[in-house]
């Protein structure tokens, strides 16, 4: 998942790919200006055009709560450096201590594995005796 600042930058991008096509929808549903001279009838279909009006209002607005609230998430002022610090070393602390657990838990697989193939051991020795002794016969 990207960072919140990367996430801020998509959503603005968003936002002005919004206002983009927003304004293509009003160039769309505006009136023609008249000249004289010239009586050229438009049929566009006004109902479309309101539609996609209102829409894009939606877009824009969701889109504009959205970058809120991914500035409202990005750490604070009052996030002091001996704060930021005191965090490092706590999640440092946490992961000295997976890490000793994660050697125990190597430790303990490496073992469990010995002990296995030892018992694999013996039990291609039976085989092969077992074989052995049936040929013999």
């Amino acid at each position: 998942m990207a960072d919140r600042l990367t996430q801020i930058q998509d959503a603005v991008n968003q936002l002005a790919d919004h206002f983009c096509n927003s304004i293509g929808v009003l160039q769309e549903a505006s009136v023609p200006g008249k000249f004289s001279g010239f009586d050229k009838q438009d049929g566009s279909d006004q109902g479309q055009s309101e539609d996609h009006t209102l829409l894009f209002a939606q877009l824009i607005a969701r889109t504009a709560k959205d970058i809120d609230v991914l500035i409202d998430s990005l750490p604070s002022d009052d996030s002091t450096t001996e704060l930021q610090n005191a965090s490092l070393q706590r999640l440092e602390q946490e992961n000295r201590d997976a890490a000793t657990r994660l050697q125990d838990i190597v430790r303990r697989g490496e073992i469990l594995l010995e002990r296995i193939q030892e018992a694999l051991k013996e039990i291609a020795e039976a085989q092969l005796q077992a074989q052995n002794t049936q040929t013999n016969r």
